[in-house]
């Protein structure tokens, strides 16, 4: 690899098949990608930089990187969420609680994927088109 940087990134994956209006897709979104920290956080009730690995430290002093795909059903979604944590990749699944949209059934929206190193996120999602 030699002196190159990595590229880090975090990919967040939205069902495409719900129809989300644009304000709920991004509220999804954020709320995957903002997992990473807050779980944290809930689980030990405070975090510095040195909770987290080398890569996630690159990421979180960069400019966190994010790309949006998008997939057409939930069994897509699943897959790749299930591919992800046989990786052992950092992994967020996102269930809205239907109140807004969705007529009140608890529903995957979406899962972010990182941060971590492209060459580990990319086999997993490279093939997804953007959002």
């Amino acid at each position: 690899m030699g002196d190159e940087p990595q590229r880090v990134k975090q990919v967040i994956v939205i069902r495409h098949d719900l129809k989300m209006r644009r304000g709920k897709q991004i509220a999804q979104a954020s709320h995957a990608s903002m997992s990473f920290i807050v779980r944290r956080l809930q689980e030990v009730g405070s975090v510095s930089l040195d909770d987290f690995s080398d890569v996630e430290r690159s990421w979180l002093r960069g400019a966190f990187a994010k790309i949006c795909c998008r997939v057409n059903s939930e069994d897509e979604l699943m897959n790749i969420h299930d591919k992800a944590i046989a990786a052992g990749l950092e992994v967020h699944l996102i269930t809205d609680s239907g109140k807004t949209e969705f007529h009140g059934v608890p529903t995957s929206t979406c899962v972010a994927i990182g941060p971590d190193v492209a060459e580990k996120i990319d086999p997993l999602t490279g093939n997804l088109e953007l959002l």
